[in-house]
């Protein structure tokens, strides 16, 4: 491409039309801001500096005027100025006679605050969010991603931990039935323990609580695979139609196979499915051990006055009343449950922890280009979550000595109690009551925890329809299109890719004569035009004016002859006038009938021919009418209509 100092055509013709015009705005700005200083100077009364401005706003508009007039027009900031600048040195030169400055002298022209800047407050309000704060680059986003599961692991099983360990200590003291054993001195009342837990599970809502929560799984979970059957019947239709139409037009089905294009989905539904099963068997063992501790349960919802006459009593030994093993137990027991409540506050503690590792990503990535995940995530987490980690190591550890301490005494306990029937029914209703609360809190908690997870789980099968939906809708639009254009390509396809050889018999007409008889007539054969010239015609007869012309004297030729001689004597002419006008026969051409032309509207004009430069063999007479019409006696040649004068 051309260019002109580094520039493309295009770009010089641009910049020889903007320069000129950055130029003249330029002076004509500087123009007026001298203008505007030098009304401020006069205001001032310093009238020398205002000439001097004037002078040079004038000169800055001469400038604009020789220089860059075919762009803009200055004449009427010109005369504004000429004006102020004639006035501005009549008055110096009358009255003031003040000295005006050059130009390096005069100051130049300030800057002017024309607004009062306004504070701004950040945040500009208590609601305010920053909607970029969380917008981070790629790398970035994927470490924060792989630290939360990192997180989220360390975190569940840590909680995971610490609820098995409940589970554990509660089943070791529901097997000893403690702390109903030793509460249990009088054997008569009810024991205190047995109590609290028998209002903790009434005010849950007792026994229906879980009736009603069973009641409902199978429900959801109906309703999660009619969601899950349907979403895949979507996909099974689809794909039955795409395989018909594949086994139809074969080679012509140029598209991806819905077989290979659902495999992704497919998967998520076996998966989905799967799930379902899992959730159906732990239903299964849920309803298995709550048909199992039903009757404990049950037990335990009744009033006070009911549930005291459910348990047998007994009549324990004396001694047992303050004993020191009593006593023993009882401060083991209180110790346990310290260990219990501070490990449900090492549970909150730890799912209350939030830090956020934006900042330490962004600024590795900022000091070596790349980011150490693997290395920063474990720091930090060690960091964090370390001395929780060890708080609840040293828990489980303290648990497990008081619990073989509990374990140590509660045989001892045994030893000192009077072994009887009565008593061992009372201790063995006591334990299944017990165990039958502890199965009541743990059954509630995952029978929620399975609705929960039932309506959860509906939410994502509805995300999965509505994408198993979209695509079919996509892919039937796909096939409606295709099919129209396979129709089409079709339509104009050709039915063979050549057309057989036509049989001889077809083209030649045959030579055998038959003597079979035919309904149709065979047509007489055609004058071929052989494209020679007609044979000329004959010569007007010499007729003498007035008189007859005798049959006898007329001599005639063949047709086929050059000249005519013809005697007319001098009678007079006949009036007989023919009734068509006769000529030579016009050859025919196969298949087409002739040319016939239409009579003559007057006298036939044996010269008409030959003056007109018609040629004579271009009239035929019309059908069914023989070539030459009849001719007088005598005569060769053809008598022609004659209309006398009216």
């Amino acid at each position: 491409m051309f260019c002109v100092f580094g520039l493309s055509l295009g770009q010089y013709f641009y910049f020889q039309e903007v320069f000129p015009i950055l130029a003249a705005k330029h002076c004509i700005m500087q123009a007026h801001a001298e203008y505007h200083q030098a009304v401020l100077a006069k205001q001032q009364k310093k009238f020398g500096e205002e000439i001097g401005r004037l002078q040079h706003a004038s000169d800055l508009v001469k400038t604009v005027s020789s220089r860059y007039d075919e762009y803009i027009n200055v004449k009427d900031l010109a005369d504004k100025i000429n004006r102020a600048l004639t006035a501005a040195k009549k008055d110096n030169d009358f009255i003031y006679h003040d000295r005006v400055p050059d130009l390096k002298d005069l100051e130049s022209i300030g800057k002017a605050s024309l607004v009062k800047p306004t504070p701004i407050n950040i945040p500009l309000s208590q609601k305010f969010s920053d909607l970029f704060e969380k917008m981070v680059p790629l790398a970035v986003q994927q470490c924060l991603n792989v630290y939360n599961q990192r997180k989220a692991e360390l975190i569940n099983t840590t909680i995971a931990q610490m609820r098995d360990a409940t589970t554990f200590v509660n089943g070791v003291l529901a097997s000893l039935n403690l702390p109903a054993a030793i509460e249990d001195v009088s054997g008569d009342s009810i024991p205190q323990s047995i109590l609290q837990k028998s209002k903790a599970i009434i005010q849950q809502g007792g026994i229906q609580t879980i009736d009603q929560l069973i009641r409902d799984l199978p429900e959801l979970l109906q309703r999660n695979k009619e969601i899950l059957e349907e979403s895949l019947k979507f996909l099974d239709e689809e794909e039955a139609t795409d395989n018909d139409l594949k086994s139809k037009f074969k080679d012509r089905w140029q598209r991806t196979p819905s077989i290979e294009l659902y495999k992704p989905l497919r998967t998520e539904g076996d998966s989905f499915r799967g799930v379902l099963d899992r959730a159906i068997g732990a239903d299964a063992v849920v309803k298995e051990r709550y048909q199992t501790h039903r009757e404990a349960i049950a037990i335990l919802c009744k009033p006070e006055t009911e549930l005291n006459a459910a348990i047998p009593s007994a009549n324990p030994a004396k001694t047992l009343q303050g004993s020191e093993v009593v006593s023993t137990l009882k401060s083991l027991l209180n110790m346990l449950d310290e260990v219990k409540k501070g490990r449900e506050q090492l549970e909150n503690d730890i799912k209350s922890v939030n830090f956020d590792m934006t900042t330490k990503f962004l600024t590795a990535l900022a000091q070596d280009g790349a980011v150490n995940e693997e290395a920063i995530s474990v720091t930090e987490l060690d960091r964090i979550y370390g001395s929780y980690t060890h708080k609840v190591q040293e828990n489980l550890k303290k648990q497990e000595d008081i619990i073989n301490n509990i374990q140590s005494s509660h045989q001892e306990f045994s030893k000192m109690k009077q072994t009887n029937s009565e008593a061992n029914l009372r201790e063995e209703v006591l334990k299944n009551l017990a165990v039958g609360h502890d199965n009541y809190i743990e059954l509630v908690a995952n029978l929620r925890e399975g609705t929960k997870f039932y309506n959860d789980l509906t939410e994502i099968l509805l995300k999965f329809q509505g994408k198993c939906s979209d695509i079919v809708f996509a892919r039937k639009t796909e096939r409606d299109e295709l099919l129209k254009d396979l129709q089409q390509s079709i339509a104009r396809e050709p039915s063979a890719p050549s057309i057989p050889q036509v049989p001889s018999y077809q083209n030649a007409p045959s030579t055998v004569t038959t003597n079979a008889t035919s309904s149709i007539p065979t047509p007489a054969p055609r004058t071929v035009f052989s494209g020679k010239q007609p044979p000329p015609r004959p010569p007007p007869p010499t007729v003498p004016a007035g008189g007859p012309v005798p049959a006898s004297s007329i001599q005639t030729t063949n047709t086929t002859s050059a000249a005519v001689s013809i005697t007319v004597p001098s009678q007079p002419l006949s009036t007989t006038i023919p009734t068509q006008a006769q000529g030579p026969p016009y050859p025919s051409y196969p298949g087409y009938p002739g040319y016939y032309g239409m009579p003559m509207p007057v006298g036939f004009n044996p010269y008409m021919y030959g003056q007109q430069g018609m040629p004579a063999y271009m009239y035929q007479p019309p059908s069914g009418q023989a070539p030459y019409g009849s001719q007088q006696p005598g005569y060769s040649y053809p008598q022609q209509p004659f209309y006398p004068p009216q």
